[in-house]
């Protein structure tokens, strides 16, 4: 006699069925927007105003998709602008403050604030969501390449925003994950995510050896100008300036960040990153049916599961996938490696790579003809061995490189 047992439901799902979980998201969601109103009013008692802080998009010649993040601000730093890094004297020499990661965290969103995105002589409405973010789809009519359009708020302070357009015959992206494929970070082992995320000075950050020449070259091989890189990470907005002041120091590609918000939602205390992830593939793929995408990760999160998903789904939408190894000290700090390109691989015909660093990542991209051979690999991989092993807590300043 066969006994069939049945088939238990996810513990996700039951946690979430349960009764004291649901009260417990409900007050957690409502508690987190009180929060938000209390600190917006008494921003506006001390005085301060609203200001948007524009994100790079990205679009088509027929559509935009524009970032960007309403919070408060005081007024003289609205009217000076873009603050720069303040700066210590020391002797004839200057050396920049250290920026903590918990600064991006301390400023007061404006939920549901309203304003306009003006392309061109054209004005569209926006509403940002109840943490202040601006994700919205607007039709609009550019060229490719790189645009400018402006932010208004409510009072009529304009920001501008970098949006790229993808050209009509572009057919290659690059999507790319940013911890611990460009950036050391161990996002897994969450004490040691806070404290990079909060406490770490955001010039300690160390760069993924060679990751960046692989970039260049492979913006190279699809169109150096046209080729699209977006960099879709689970990281919260808050931590959007940070990110892309991070990319422009060590020579990535300039793109528009895919970000997220670490609220609680009306389903669960924490966002999902994973959803959030394939969410953002599955809508690209809907943007852009007519192209490919390289798709960028590493081994110590989910990418490889999410990557071999969207591949086993759109296999004509994924050129290739590129996975950057941990090593032994970052796979133990980010709580061991969670391979499974084996079993994606088995699924699909869309080509995988493996390697520590972007300089063998470029030699076995070049092997399967996606990029083109690099008599200079060779020395690169020899370098990004010996960079491997080092961490370089602060870029020196130009005066003292010399």
């Amino acid at each position: 006699m066969r006994i069939i047992t049945p088939r238990r439901e996810p513990i996700r799902d039951r946690v979430i069925s349960n009764p004291l979980s649901r009260l417990a998201i409900n007050n957690a969601f409502r508690i987190e927007d009180a929060i938000k109103r209390t600190r917006m009013h008494r921003a506006r008692e001390r005085g301060q105003v609203e200001a948007v802080e524009a994100y790079a998009g990205y679009g088509s010649t027929e559509w935009v998709r524009v970032f960007g993040r309403v919070h408060m601000v005081p007024v003289a730093v609205r009217r000076a602008g873009r603050r720069r890094f303040p700066t210590l004297r020391i002797g004839k020499r200057r050396k920049e403050r250290s920026v903590r990661g918990w600064r991006g965290f301390t400023r007061v969103a404006v939920p549901h604030a309203q304003g306009f995105v003006r392309i061109g002589e054209v004005e569209h409405p926006f509403e940002a969501d109840r943490g202040g973010i601006i994700d919205q789809h607007i039709p609009a009519t550019l060229p490719p390449g790189w645009n400018t359009i402006e932010f208004v708020s409510a009072d009529g302070e304009v920001s501008e925003a970098k949006i790229f357009i993808v050209g009509d015959e572009q057919r290659v992206g690059i999507v790319s994950d940013i911890d611990d494929t460009v950036m050391v970070t161990s996002l897994p082992r969450p004490l040691l995510a806070a404290w990079n995320t909060f406490v770490l000075d955001e010039h300690a950050r160390s760069a993924v050896p060679g990751m960046n020449v692989l970039y260049d070259r492979l913006i190279d091989r699809f169109g150096h100008d046209t080729t699209p890189v977006l960099y879709l990470s689970t990281g919260s907005w808050n931590v959007a300036p940070t990110l892309a002041r991070f990319l422009g120091r060590n020579l990535y590609p300039f793109g528009p960040l895919l970000l997220t918000d670490w609220g609680p939602t009306p389903q669960r205390l924490f966002r999902s990153g994973t959803e959030h992830k394939r969410e953002n593939l599955r809508r690209l793929h809907e943007e852009f049916p007519h192209m490919q995408w390289l798709l960028i990760g590493d081994d110590g999160q989910h990418d490889e599961e999410i990557f071999g998903e969207f591949a086993e789904e759109h296999p004509d939408a994924v050129v290739g996938v590129a996975i950057r190894q941990l090593s032994n000290t970052e796979s133990v700090l980010a709580g061991a490696r969670a391979s499974s390109s084996a079993r994606w691989r088995a699924r699909t015909n869309v080509p995988w790579v493996h390697a520590p660093n972007g300089a063998i990542l470029m030699q076995k991209l070049a092997q399967l003809g996606l990029l083109d051979d690099d008599p200079s690999a060779a020395e690169l991989v020899d370098l990004s061995k010996t960079l491997g092993d080092r961490r370089i807590a602060r870029p020196f300043p130009p005066e003292l490189a010399e």
